[in-house]
Formats: C-alpha cells, sequence, structure tokens
C-alpha cells in the first residue's frame, strides 16, 4: 500500500520527468476514479495547460498547472508512470498525453486511486516528514489513543500508514498500545527522531515494505534485534506488530 515514501517517489518522477510539458489531451472517462467530476471535466480544465510544480502532503500530491491544481492520490495500489510502457488491461484509470508525445498515467490495478481537480487539503495535518519538534509534541502527545492510532490520524500529521507505524515505533522502542498522552517530551522527541529517519530510509530504499522491522512482520517473526517472538493484535483497526520485549506498555523497554 502507498504511504509516504512511495508517494514521495512519485512526486520525485513527475518533478524530475513531467514538469514544463504542454498538455495536449487527458482521459478522464473513469468517472469512479475522476469523481465528483463528469466525463471530459478534467480535460477541459487542464489541455493546453503546462505543468509547473509537484508538491506532495503525507499521502497526499498535487501538481500545480498554468490554469487548475491536479490532484493525485494513489489510494491501496496505485503508482505514477511518467513516458512508460502501456498498461496491461486498461490499468491507467487516469493520463494525460503530452504536446511531445509523452504520457503521465495514474495506474491502479484496483480503482482504489483518485485524480481531481483543485484538492482538499483542509483536514490534513503536517507533513510526517517535514514536522517541527514542538508541533509534533503538540500533536502526537496528547489524548487516550493507543500511540499507533495518534500515528494513523492523518488530521494530527499526515503520511503515515500501517507499515511505517510498525517501523517507526520498533525503531524508537515504543509500544503501539502506549496512550500517546502518557509520553514524555524525551520519548515524543525519539519517536520524531525515529519517523524522520525511517521515512528517510524508506524513500532511498524504494518503499516501507522495505524496513529494517518488515522481514520479521509476519506470524512467527521476531524482532530483528533481540530475537523475542513479534507480538502480533489489531491497534487502530489495522494489524499490527511489536516486540513484547523491548515495546513495553508501561514504558521503554
Amino acid at each position: 500500500m502507498p504511504e509516504l515514501p512511495e508517494v514521495e517517489r512519485a512526486r520525485a518522477a513527475i518533478a524530475s520527468r513531467a514538469l514544463g510539458r504542454t498538455i495536449a489531451a487527458v482521459d478522464d472517462a473513469d468517472t469512479f476514479v475522476c469523481r465528483p467530476h463528469a466525463p471530459g471535466e478534467i480535460a477541459a480544465a487542464l489541455t493546453g495547460r503546462v505543468l509547473e510544480s509537484a508538491h506532495r502532503r503525507g499521502k497526499t500530491m498535487w501538481v500545480e498547472t498554468s490554469g487548475p491544481v491536479l490532484g493525485l492520490h494513489l489510494g491501496m495500489s496505485g503508482h505514477v508512470v511518467v513516458d512508460g510502457e502501456p498498461a496491461p488491461r486498461g490499468w491507467d484509470r487516469f493520463s494525460v498525453t503530452f504536446v511531445d508525445g509523452g504520457r503521465l498515467a495514474l495506474r491502479d490495478k484496483r480503482r482504489l486511486s483518485r485524480a481531481v481537480l483543485d484538492p482538499d487539503l483542509s483536514g490534513l495535518g503536517p507533513d510526517a516528514a517535514e514536522i517541527g519538534r514542538d508541533a509534533f509534541r503538540r500533536r502526537v502527545g496528547r489524548g487516550t489513543l493507543p500511540l499507533k492510532a495518534r500515528l494513523l490520524d492523518q488530521s494530527t500529521i499526515a503520511g503515515v500508514g500501517n507499515l511505517l507505524a510498525d517501523e517507526t515505533l520498533w525503531r524508537a522502542r515504543l509500544s503501539p498500545l502506549r496512550l500517546s498522552g502518557e509520553l514524555n517530551s524525551q520519548e515524543l522527541d525519539a519517536l520524531r527522531r525515529a519517523l524522520r529517519a525511517a521515512t528517510r530510509d524508506a524513500i532511498s530504499r524504494g518503499g516501507v515494505h522495505n524496513g529494517n522491522l518488515m522481514p520479521a512482520r509476519r506470524r512467527g517473526g521476531a524482532c530483528p534485534r533481540c530475537g523475542t517472538p513479534l507480538e502480533r493484535a489489531t491497534v487502530g483497526g489495522r494489524t499490527t506488530f511489536w516486540c513484547p520485549r523491548e515495546q513495553v506498555a508501561g514504558g521503554p523497554g
């Protein structure tokens, strides 16, 4: 599932390969992916426009053009392809063809991605890779939600998904079951450092599935540091793995 690192890689691909190009045509016929727009509405707004800059907050990406803003969301299984091979079985749910003959496509086997004009970002918290220390302490270190559920709340901080949350908490040696409001400033600062490091590593390694914990994140898996069998439960509505020896619910191990 795409999380912040995957979306950042998609944004970087657009920034390095698609900016400055003029749109000749748009395929926005998929009314589910392009909702609430009618077929042809995005095409009418973007044809003839130039892609000017690519941005991201959390898992949401948008491209500023010489006209409206184009919002792109990868959903559960989408990815962005610039000047790539044609998709099998019609998996390109939205695409832009450039005057020079190149193409940008939103490719998604499961049809859960989105393309929308002028996306609404008002419900998103600060980006998880960029949030400052004081804002992180204030937003994450409050309330009675389990810590993992707080990290997954996109209105608290934007961009953390299931795998990145597990990787971050494992690196910080914090239990996903800890109540977020119980953490002290030192623990919150360590958590923020772990999140930034896990995010950087995931971007450079090609995605969150390449994290240090990920090979062991399965039934029967053991902690890569101490060898203790991992615990598994549902936290914040998501399947969660952690080390019961090093990530203790009552405090750091």
